[in-house]
């Protein structure tokens, strides 16, 4: 099985090996001179060198180890205290480190050091073999079995294969990569080569190829788990969570107690929407984990954290509270559980919760995505406390923190929205009439983030003959196969490509959506809801091959809409929300492209502004449902009181009567928000058109 072949591009490209400058090329030839046995002359030509090159690990490395060699010991252990200081998770300082310590016979120092460093990377011979030999000496025979089995599987493999994996350990991951495509170009198939490329890919985010490689390793060695349990995670991460529970199965009937698999069988519980069954194994896994660690109160933190997750989707929000309290109790600056207590919307934090929640943002041993997560819960508690001031630099601190983070650039979604309006016309649409799957059953829900979609998706799922489902990747997944594996967001193929998408393959498109959104429709209804906003980038799409889907738009003035993005820290994506430039560059281009559809496609989306459906919500629902061809039911009036699953932010305010509560939200933060009504231009007076 040749996987190579069927590999990406854009991973090739990523792999194109750099010119060695002179330093890399002084430093191989140090290494060569430690191999040989030539410390000293090593250690005479290295330390001039940490004289222009005081913090470059690999000469602190080479200089550790000759001086190791050397017998001066305790200054081998000072030159990797300097390193520690740079980098005090490379895994390599620390195997040296636990080399000096057998070297001083201080076996406890040594196997600390030793487990630190396979810890972090279990690709290093010489620290198993050590470590086999210190816990027979201290009468540790498991740990000596361990050892003795990570060694013999290690010396099972080819030289550069354990090298690359060495490497991606370390997180070299481009080096990595160019060692083991040469690997595999040069020796054809094998299974721990194939498994490093599919980890590089998943790490890289190229999940589409990490699948078909890990399908690979598992066709040559089926009853490989290591390579199974990442196939798992990287099924999850595409959304494929039917064919993530198959290929977990094996590894569950094998170990039904492991704790890694039966979360991976909770996450994929709530993918699909079981999110009763998810809550069970939460609780059965928490009841089995004896807190004696750190390692079991970090474990015991997370859990807590996705029993709430799954217990506010269901609506148990006092339960939610309690496991995301308990959550925080196990780690106080756990920002994920703080900011989802902030994120119920209805929770009112009390004074030592809003001081702990800033000490530990204030901490600098914070970690720095918690620290983001605690500045945004401060912001939230701070508005309930009607403190403007405190909680918009709150909110800044965030919002900069995040924004300093993400590689967003807003004219990537400009040229896509131009790409758009090129390729989509009147006469594009008109000479595919009757193209596509004819099922009328997806009712599409889009818009920007917080505009209201979800409590537009909470009344049409009231209706008998309306499944509510949840933010669907599957549009977004076509549009993938669009742009092809050489994704390139300057120049995209995407939507260019879409005059050669010829009738069959419009119509496989769109049989295609309708059958890998079906596992989401547990009812068994005529009609079901997508509700992802961003969908609206992809509206010409959507007509082309679904086209008597229903697509509604949600829509909110653009102040209170800019503003209550800036305060919302998403779970992942929506990375144009962290700015007051970015929010509104991108609310512009959003009523831009939406005037588009409404001119090329006259009457297929229906407009639903938030604050016409707060002022008039029975004459609003009314037009709703006759927009989606529906009978007015009065369900649908008394949305809050259907039961079902809403993981979106709003959850909690969708399961309450429609208030006017949303509106001008922003005032009180006037002072500041002078820049976002310099940004959003004429758009605070066009947007309703």
């Amino acid at each position: 099985m040749h996987i190579m072949v069927a590999t990406s591009p854009s991973l090739m490209q990523s792999a194109t090996p750099q010119p060695a400058n002179s330093l890399e090329i002084e430093v191989a030839r140090l290494r060569e001179l430690l191999v040989a046995g030539k410390y000293q002359a090593a250690l005479d030509t290295v330390e001039p060198l940490l004289v222009d090159y005081p913090s470059n690990r690999d000469l602190l490395m080479i200089a550790a180890g000759a001086l190791r060699h050397l017998r001066r010991t305790q200054e081998a252990l000072a030159t990797l205290d300097r390193l520690a200081a740079i980098q005090p998770n490379f895994s390599q300082m620390l195997q040296e480190r636990g080399l000096c310590h057998v070297a001083l016979r201080n076996a406890p120092e040594a196997i600390a050091a030793l487990n630190a460093a396979v810890a972090i990377n279990p690709n290093l011979p010489m620290a198993w073999h050590m470590l086999g030999g210190l816990s027979r000496m201290t009468g540790d025979q498991a740990g000596a079995a361990l050892a003795e089995r990570h060694g013999a599987h290690l010396a099972s493999l080819p030289p550069p294969v354990l090298r690359a994996k060495s490497l991606f350990s370390d997180g070299e991951m481009d080096a990595a990569e160019r060692m083991i495509r040469d690997f595999l170009l040069a020796h054809g198939d094998h299974p721990e080569a194939m498994r490093l490329l599919a980890q590089i890919g998943f790490v890289r985010g190229v999940h589409d190829d990490a699948e078909l490689l890990f399908a690979g390793v598992l066709a040559l060695v089926p009853d490989h788990h290591d390579a199974r349990g990442e196939y798992v995670q990287t099924l999850i991460a595409r959304h494929k969570f039917s064919e993530a529970r198959k290929a977990l199965a094996p590894l569950l009937e094998r170990d039904p107690a492991n704790h890694a698999h039966r979360i991976q069988a909770a996450t994929i519980a709530v993918g699909l929407g079981e999110n009763d069954a998810a809550i069970n194994l939460y609780r059965a896994m928490l009841a089995d984990l004896v807190p004696t660690d750190d390692g079991a109160r970090l474990l015991r933190a997370d859990l807590c954290l996705w029993l709430g997750h799954a217990l506010k989707t269901v609506g148990q929000v006092p339960e939610a509270v309690e496991a995301y309290r308990d959550a925080a109790r196990e780690r106080p600056d756990f920002g994920d559980a703080w900011w989802s207590l902030a994120n119920l919307k209805t929770y009112r934090f009390t004074d030592e919760e809003i001081a702990t929640i800033a000490r530990e943002e204030a901490l600098e041993s914070t970690a720095p995505i918690d620290r983001i997560h605690l500045a945004f819960a401060l912001g939230k508690a701070l508005e309930d406390r009607k403190d403007p001031a405190g909680s918009w630099a709150a909110y800044t601190r965030g919002n900069a923190a995040q924004r300093a983070q993400s590689t967003y650039r807003p004219e990537i979604f400009e040229t896509n929205t131009r790409e758009q309006k090129r390729v989509c016309t009147p006469a594009f649409f008109a000479a595919r009439t009757g193209w596509g799957d004819p099922s009328p059953d997806p009712i599409f829900v889009l818009g920007l983030p917080r505009a209201g979609s979800t409590l537009i998706e909470q009344i049409l799922a009231s209706h008998s003959q309306v499944e509510g489902t949840q933010e669907l990747p599957d549009i977004q997944h076509i549009v993938h196969d669009l742009h092809g594996r050489e994704l390139n967001f300057d120049n995209p193929r995407y939507p260019g490509v879409l005059p050669e998408v010829d009738m069959e393959t419009a119509r496989r498109f769109g049989e295609r959506y309708i059958a890998d959104t079906r596992p989401y429709r547990a009812l068994g209804r005529p009609f079901f809801i997508d509700k992802m906003p961003n969908n609206f980038r992809h509206i010409g799409l959507i007509h082309l091959i679904l086209p008597k889907a229903r697509i509604i738009d949600a829509r909110r003035n653009p102040m209170d809409c800019c503003f209550s993005n800036l305060k919302q820290l998403f779970a992942q994506g929506q990375e144009f929300t962290y700015s007051i430039e970015d929010i509104a560059r991108y609310y512009r281009t959003y009523l831009d492209l939406m005037r588009h559809w409404d001119a090329v496609l006259p009457g297929k989306v229906l407009r639903l502004v938030n604050e016409d459906l707060i002022a008039d919500p029975e004459g609003q629902i009314r037009r709703l449902l006759d927009h989606c061809g529906l009978p007015f039911e009065e369900g649908c009036l008394n949305f809050h009181q259907t039961r079902r699953s809403v993981r979106t932010p709003s959850s909690e305010q969708v399961r309450r009567p429609i208030s006017r509560d949303g509106i001008d939200q922003w005032r009180p933060y006037e002072q500041w928000l002078e820049p976002l009504r310099d940004a959003l231009g004429d758009a605070l007076d066009t947007w309703r058109d």
